[in-house]
């Protein structure tokens, strides 16, 4: 489904992404972990178009990405969301899902009616999906952070991707909130068919979800298979984990 080679990003001199290569399978749940500064965030920006690469390809089937926008890689098919909250503060929750799908479907918001009366159903269904029903007319700004993150997942589903892209999704949540933000992504992912690319620092995430995980450090991908190889890679413990299995990681077991 994606294809990357020879991904390259620099920025000043200092490299973020240094050849990249990477295939990402239909169906296929996979988790990008490093060390803060790994180049995880890059490695998103530069697969969505918020970046281009300095050399190197990035296709998703079969279509070469490099030099579309944003907004045209959406469309073709992969929504992401945010490490840092990415929503309208002062619409209502309900507003925040409506405007994404009003914009999917190329309409035009207005405060005034039709705009307010498009999309009511799928709106509703999107916020049932991601647990926010109750939310719906709440301000999106006075919601937890945990919620608005829910909400931000609601919005990249809004544009009905079959690739979808959480960069730390469960970040600054609490641990009941993270447990819900899993089971949630989880039941999303099946009952949408979803393919899953995401990053994450809490490892508890991601060995909850993943079936293949690649490690970064400076950006490079040292390590990249299912979670037990790379769990008990030398390498990955060498450079990123350490032999005491920090970062959550010895909790796993061995």
């Amino acid at each position: 489904m994606l294809q990357i080679g020879g991904l390259w990003k620099a920025f000043a001199g200092f490299v973020a992404t240094r050849d990249v290569s990477f295939d990402l399978a239909v169906g296929q749940t996979h988790a990008i972990i490093g060390p803060n500064g790994a180049g995880k965030t890059t490695f998103f920006n530069l697969i969505t178009g918020h970046l281009r690469p300095d050399r190197g390809s990035v296709s998703f089937e079969g279509r070469d990405l490099v030099g579309l926008p944003p907004q045209k890689i959406v469309r073709l098919g992969i929504a992401r969301s945010f490490q840092r909250i990415n929503v309208y503060p002062r619409l209502t929750v309900f507003e925040n899902v409506q405007v994404a799908l009003i914009a999917h479907e190329h309409q035009q918001w207005n405060l005034w009616r039709p705009g307010r009366s498009l999309y009511r159903a799928g709106t509703q269904e999107l916020l049932d999906l991601v647990g926010l029903a109750a939310e719906a007319v709440e301000i999106a700004g006075e919601l937890s952070y945990g919620k608005q993150k829910q909400l931000e997942l609601a919005i990249a589903l809004a544009s009905q991707p079959r690739l979808l892209l959480l960069d730390e999704p469960t970040a600054g949540m609490s641990p009941q909130e993270t447990a819900a933000t899993i089971a949630s992504v989880r039941d999303i992912v099946k009952a949408r068919g979803l393919t899953l690319l995401f990053t994450e620092h809490d490892m508890a995430v991601v060995f909850g979800i993943a079936e293949r995980i690649s490690v970064l450090h400076h950006g490079e991908i040292i390590a990249s298979g299912e979670p037990d190889a790379v769990r008990n890679d030398p390498e990955v413990r060498r450079v990123y984990l350490g032999e005491g299995g920090g970062h959550g990681w010895g909790g796993h077991g061995q």
